[in-house]
């Protein structure tokens, strides 16, 4: 797909996306950019100048895309969906945030679509892409920003092991390996996932990650199975407490473990 397609079939989505959302959220607007260094911090950047309002900022190109712990997000023009939802959020709790988002995205996606804790989304054990959550406060108000980064293709090049973690990153994968015959363009993924996107946050905002829990079990990779953590702990992966954290079961018992501390791999 040229640059100019691209850009015509994200901007056709956007206006589609703006549509559906609106009458959720007064204000809401959605920006399209050819390129940027990073979706996340360009709304962290503009959050600091006073810019609180809910947006969706997507872009055809990011030269600079972030994931968790330093990670690199590879995204090249027409192969992947990236954007960031900017909006002021006031959860009781924020614990869980990743999480519920996952679920949305995953939902919107395809049935068999599945989450790897804390913030990857899988098929058949490879990444399709991944959720950054960045929060900046002005004055008594939190601004929160969720990135989202999905393969359509699968890339030519992987990002390399996390820095301090020794572990390598998942085999990936695109959504267009998952339903071939899809639309190829970004736009069309864009609108099956924007709209739950933000219906599932405004929830969280009410009512916490607590009553998620079952959608998450549903849709959890690493349940039942035998995990290694980037701090050299291993054991089996229980399913998740309703503050977010991954239950690690061992010898010794259950363990909490929780999204800031770790990475974690299937063994």
């Amino acid at each position: 797909m040229t640059d100019a397609r691209l850009l015509a079939d994200l901007h056709a989505a956007a206006e589609s996306v703006w549509q559906d959302v609106v009458p959720l959220c007064p204000g809401f607007a959605v920006e399209v950019l050819p390129r940027i260094d990073s979706t996340n911090s360009e709304l962290m950047r503009r959050a600091r100048d006073g810019a609180l309002h809910p947006l969706l900022l997507v872009a055809a190109e990011q030269s600079a895309g972030r994931g968790r712990q330093g990670r690199q997000w590879i995204s090249q023009p027409g192969a992947s969906l990236t954007f960031s939802l900017g909006l002021p959020l006031q959860p009781a709790d924020w614990s869980g945030l990743s999480l519920a988002v996952g679920v949305a995205l995953a939902e919107a996606l395809h049935p068999q679509v599945q989450l790897k804790w804390p913030n990857d989304l899988c098929w058949q054990g490879r990444k399709l892409g991944g959720v950054l959550v960045e929060t900046a406060s002005l004055g008594a108000q939190r601004y929160a920003v969720i990135g989202v980064g999905i393969n359509l293709q699968t890339p030519d090049l992987l990002p390399g092991a996390a820095p301090n973690t020794g572990l390598q990153p998942l085999p990936a994968a695109g959504l267009l390996d998952l339903v071939p015959d899809a639309p190829r363009g970004a736009g069309h993924w864009l609108r099956r996932v924007a709209a739950p996107l933000l219906r599932q946050v405004l929830d969280f905002e009410a009512q916490g990650f607590a009553p998620m829990m079952a959608r998450y079990a549903a849709l959890d990779a690493l349940a039942g199975r035998a995990v290694r953590l980037s701090d050299g702990r291993e054991g089996v992966a229980d399913g998740v407490r309703a503050d977010g954290a991954l239950w690690l079961a061992t010898a010794s018992g259950r363990t909490p473990v929780w999204q800031a501390e770790v990475s974690v791999r299937p063994c």
